[in-house]
């Protein structure tokens, strides 16, 4: 793999910031989710650690999902790279709409 450009790193940054951030509130609002049953009910001691604790597991697989799930979609950048997305020159593009080629 080649030297990755300041750009290309400031773009991971902010990518792999965003992937924290949205788990970490996915994660919380799972957790809520699940456990706020334990407010609402009148469960046993050893029932409510159940529940806490399956909150957390819950929690726990929403974040890791969501960050494979944001970090796996960012493309690696422009080259032959897995993930990688190719931009078009303007070239590329025909010179009139309808158009085939920009010599047709």
């Amino acid at each position: 793999m080649g030297r990755r450009s300041q750009e290309d790193r400031d773009a991971m940054t902010v990518e792999i910031g965003f992937a924290l951030a949205t788990g970490v509130l996915l994660a919380a609002t799972a957790f809520v989710c699940v456990g706020a049953t334990t407010l609402y009910l009148d469960l046993p001691r050893a029932a409510e650690r159940v529940v806490l604790l399956g909150g957390a597991v819950v929690a726990a697989t929403v974040f890791v999902a969501r960050l494979v799930d944001v970090l796996w979609g960012f493309p690696r950048g422009v080259t032959g790279r897995p993930g990688a997305q190719h931009r078009t020159r303007a070239a590329d593009q025909p010179s009139q709409p309808g158009r085939t080629s920009p010599d047709s």
